[in-house]
């Protein structure tokens, strides 16, 4: 007999709910082992302020769960439950029944990264720009909590009514690595994994900023950096192939590309200090100097200290959060 993978609730305010306080209006998505409903929060016994919100619900049936799935259930549960971020997907409430595992999370009208990126093929180096900013303050804290999320890809940036990311689906991420600490697990989307991953050579949260690397170059062009006609020939790319950059891309891309896809995690971009940053300023880096001045200080930086890329960053970050 399976072993019981306990999935503990989440509650809003102390309001316990079931799937009775929620109407189904259609579905979502629908995956092996569930489906993912838009739903509408009715009234309870208990009150609550949300009736009539919207909401994703995702329905797991736990008899088609093996243990692997009932774990990565139970770590993206626990995972949403604690980060609380404005480019992460909110977990509201999560109960169980019998035979179902429910998680309910915020709805997001944008749909996702990947689709936008299939009608568009490619986007404008602005449009980037706002995105790897809102997804590098998100992976900074995710690390800043010993967070590695491992599932760095377009599907799994889902974008909202007025276009700002959410990062969502948890469950290959691993809790409780923080500085040296590596894990060994080879998982994740194969032309997302960073070297590290690939050799099995155990990886930290350094692998997040190679994924970030090559979504940024997805995004950029279109193609993604190293694909091979099978799996075992983009491992290869992956651990030997030379980087092919495009020279339509401006210097600053480049230099953040090159800066990302350092096979030596410890060379790699996110490895470094801030202070190491802002004093050397070697890298155009969408991340550390704006995380550092804003997101964790919230003080207002000397905006000449910033290069090009971060001080589009930083303006648009103040503005949206003004």
């Amino acid at each position: 007999m399976e072993e019981e993978i306990e999935v503990t609730s989440v509650t809003r305010q102390g309001q316990k709910v079931d799937q009775s306080n929620f109407e189904l209006l259609k579905v979502l998505g629908q995956g092996s082992f569930g489906r993912v409903f838009l739903v509408r929060k009715v009234p309870g016994p208990q009150g609550g302020t949300d009736a009539g919100t919207l909401y994703a619900m995702k329905v797991l049936k736990k008899a088609t769960l093996k243990v692997r799935d009932r774990v990565r259930t139970k770590m993206e549960r626990d995972i949403l439950a604690d980060v609380d971020h404005p480019f992460i997907v909110k977990l509201h409430y999560a109960f169980q029944t019998e035979g179902k595992l429910y998680l309910i999370l915020e709805f997001l009208r944008g749909g996702d990264l990947f689709t936008r990126l299939s009608k568009e093929v490619m986007f404008t180096e602005e449009d980037v720009k706002f995105y790897l900013a809102e997804l590098a303050l998100a992976l900074d804290h995710l690390h800043k909590l010993g967070i590695v999320y491992r599932d760095l890809k377009p599907e799994n940036i889902l974008l909202n009514s007025d276009g700002h990311i959410k990062v969502t689906d948890f469950g290959l991420s691993k809790e409780s690595l923080f500085e040296e600490k590596k894990t060994y697990s080879f998982c994740g989307t194969v032309e997302y994994m960073a070297p590290e991953v690939v050799n099995r050579k155990g990886h930290g949260t350094a692998a997040d900023w190679w994924s970030y690397g090559v979504l940024m170059f997805e995004m950029l062009t279109g193609a993604l950096p190293f694909q091979g006609q099978n799996r075992k020939e983009t491992m290869t790319m992956i651990l030997k192939a030379k980087l092919g950059m495009p020279q339509f891309l401006s210097a600053e891309a480049q230099s953040l590309l090159r800066a990302l896809f350092k096979r030596n995690p410890a060379n790699r971009l996110g490895a470094y200090t801030v202070t190491t940053h802002m004093q050397t300023h070697q890298h155009i880096c969408p991340c550390l100097c704006v995380c550092a001045c804003v997101h964790v200080c919230g003080v207002t930086v000397n905006q000449m200290s910033l290069c090009s890329m971060c001080l589009s960053i930083y303006t648009s970050f103040r503005a949206f959060n003004s």
